[in-house]
């Protein structure tokens, strides 16, 4: 398997519709071939059958690989094929991370690194709290965003998450005035997650900061302590 198959095949059931929406949808400077989701998951499956006999080190290197490419589904699929074989995610660093998130730039690679590489690594203690909170304090908004949500598998279960009140609440409560909408939709995302594992965690920090809380944040996260769903 090399970076031109994966390149060739993903071309091969692009979507000239869904390239055009994608330039609306997130705005990136990587290319985009229009790939729709579930034509890019059969592909995977397909791909897994030789990949998963690979080793941490291979796939590792293959992934940097697919990022160099800076075509957009190619960094998705980086993503996907190391989230498939934990070995290679208990090897990824801080350096090993940064290099594949370098091209985010728009929020669906954003979440897709930080739920599936970033916020596993901070929970596996391959990266520290420092590491996150140096991406917080990042110029770069989408390094913002990406610490935020790598709080998401802290707490959602389907990710492994078992809950990390502390953590979560020590990255929301630094952005609590951060009025950047991607900063401001990730901290709705963060809050919201957390409160399925400690509802009253989230209903004090509702509370302690509700005067400096962004309007959306305060009704997503509201809503969602009051009824169970982000809108009423």
């Amino acid at each position: 398997m090399k970076t031109g198959t994966i390149i060739s095949e993903l071309k091969s059931v692009a979507d000239p519709a869904r390239q055009e929406a994608y330039k609306t949808m997130f705005p990136t400077s990587m290319k985009y071939l229009g790939v729709r989701a579930p034509a890019m998951r059969e592909l995977i499956k397909n791909w897994w059958v030789e990949i998963k006999k690979w080793t941490p080190e291979e796939l590792t290197s293959f992934a940097k690989e697919l990022v160099d490419t800076r075509v957009f589904e190619a960094n998705q699929v980086a993503f996907e094929l190391l989230w498939k074989n934990k070995n290679a995610l208990k090897q990824l660093n801080l350096a090993n991370l940064e290099y594949l998130g370098k091209n985010i730039d728009n929020w669906a690679t954003t979440d897709a690194f930080s739920v599936m590489l970033s916020g596993w690594a901070w929970r596996n203690k391959q990266i520290n709290d420092n590491d996150v909170l140096k991406w917080l304090n990042s110029e770069n908004r989408w390094w913002r965003r990406t610490a935020i949500v790598s709080t998401v598998p802290l707490n959602r279960v389907a990710r492994g998450g078992t809950g990390d009140t502390k953590r979560t609440l020590m990255i929301c409560e630094k952005v609590v005035d951060d009025r950047d909408d991607m900063i401001v939709k990730a901290l709705s995302w963060a809050l919201r997650e957390l409160s399925k594992s400690d509802k009253p965690a989230v209903k004090e920090f509702m509370e302690k900061y509700d005067s400096e809380l962004a309007g959306r944040v305060r009704r997503e996260v509201y809503t969602k302590l009051e009824t169970g769903r982000k809108n009423g």
